[in-house]
């Protein structure tokens, strides 16, 4: 049993980091699957249900704003895929990570760059992460309707950077992330 875990949302100014851990039936092989970012929005989606119903397991796991804050970016990182791999109702024997750090765990891990190209479940847990920050952030733009997250999904965007300068840092800005960081230290 090998376990696939990836994240996505590393780099935006707002919102949690969210990490997904799969298990592929080999019996059932995926047509299809590749790294999320190379992947239409629509393409994802129909993924997105696809895996979740012929996975033998999943996981989606978050690492909130004030984690991030607090341990870092890559800790939070770390910590999500930690909680994806724990939530997993098999546990695996082997865990494959995309990139090159690699979260504890209590079974044999390996960090693998450029996995989500190269490793199906890799590919799946990417595709996981990725859609569910996005419906996240899509949510967060109604609860905060004067910022576009439906669009930027909290990347530091042209938009993204003049809707905090017009209306202000929000309790899902990481306050750890320039220029946030930049602009609270100037209040």
């Amino acid at each position: 049993m090998i376990a696939g875990v990836d994240e996505a949302g590393r780099g935006p100014l707002a919102g949690p980091v969210v990490a997904a851990a799969v298990i592929l039936d080999p019996s059932r092989p995926f047509v299809g699957l590749a790294d999320s970012k190379v992947l239409s929005e629509r393409k994802r989606e129909s993924l997105f249900d696809e895996i979740k119903k012929n996975a033998l397991s999943w996981s989606i796991a978050f690492a909130t704003v004030e984690e991030i804050d607090e341990i870092n970016i890559l800790q939070a990182t770390l910590l999500a895929m930690q909680r994806a791999v724990r939530g997993l109702a098999i546990q695996p024997d082997q865990v494959l990570v995309d990139g090159n750090q690699l979260p504890k765990l209590p079974m044999p891990a390996q960090a693998i760059i450029k996995g989500d190209s190269k490793v199906q479940a890799i590919s799946a847990a990417s595709i996981l992460a990725k859609v569910e920050r996005d419906r996240l952030m899509v949510d967060l733009d109604k609860e905060y309707p004067c910022f576009t997250f439906s669009q930027h999904k909290g990347y530091g965007t042209k938009q993204h950077l003049y809707e905090i300068e017009k209306f202000g840092v929000l309790p899902i800005h990481r306050k750890s992330f320039n220029p946030i960081k930049t602009m609270l230290a100037h209040l």
